[in-house]
């Protein structure tokens, strides 16, 4: 059962309990799920709390309302990893070309010393450290339509990651030298190398994710 934030109004605490579940894949992408089905997961609450968090995670491409099928958890295949890293090929490195002299050196400085040393970083920590320093970069970005658009993207690649298993160990200790190379050129105030380090970055990253989903492929 859900534990209820009794702080958070209800829509809201509806819309994170499942996109908590739908991230971490303990909804798994074809589930069905019905209204009934999510109120008691969440302690018996309305169904009007729910109804809004699945409107909500429907326009976010998470779920599907479906006629005569009801609500599914959006699949997610192989083939989507391309999409995934093509807009973000087009998002991350334009953030750090027309937007990077908005980021704020001291935390530019900070991610300097956390990436310096990979083996200073718990090996569970290192994710969300990563969603740090993306979601960083594209804070720097002054267009709404596109950090939602963003939004989306990373909300996928959280899914792929829960799919295609652990990050292997040399990929790693590569991702944290690819960081150092955009934050470098970004402290520089080179933007356009950094926006081709970005480049580069996502690209082994495109390819090191495929390797995982092969390596894992039951989950798909």
């Amino acid at each position: 059962m859900g534990e209820m934030n009794k702080n958070k109004p209800l829509k809201q605490y509806a819309y994170d309990f499942i996109k908590k579940k739908i991230l971490n894949c303990e909804y798994a992408p074809g589930l069905h799920l019905n209204e009934q089905q999510l109120c008691e997961a969440m302690d018996g609450i309305s169904r009007t709390p729910v109804r809004d968090a699945v409107s909500r995670l429907e326009q976010e491409g998470l779920l599907n309302i479906l006629p005569k099928k009801g609500i599914i958890v959006s699949e997610l295949r192989i083939s989507d990893i391309n999409r995934i890293f093509e807009v973000r090929m087009l998002l991350e490195p334009y953030a750090l070309q027309r937007y990077g002299n908005r980021l704020a050196p001291d935390q530019l400085a900070y991610f300097s010393q956390v990436m310096s040393d990979y083996t200073k970083v718990p090996y569970d920590s290192f994710y969300d450290l990563d969603d740090q320093f993306h979601g960083f970069i594209m804070s720097s970005m002054q267009n709404q339509y596109l950090l939602d658009t963003y939004q989306n993207i990373n909300n996928m690649n959280q899914r792929l990651r829960t799919m295609s298993g652990n990050l292997v160990a040399n990929r790693l200790s590569d991702t944290f030298t690819e960081h150092m190379a955009i934050i470098n050129a970004c402290r520089s105030q080179d933007w356009k190398g950094a926006a081709e380090a970005m480049t580069r970055h996502l690209e082994a990253s495109r390819i090191s994710t495929f390797q995982m989903i092969v390596e894992n492929e039951g989950n798909f």
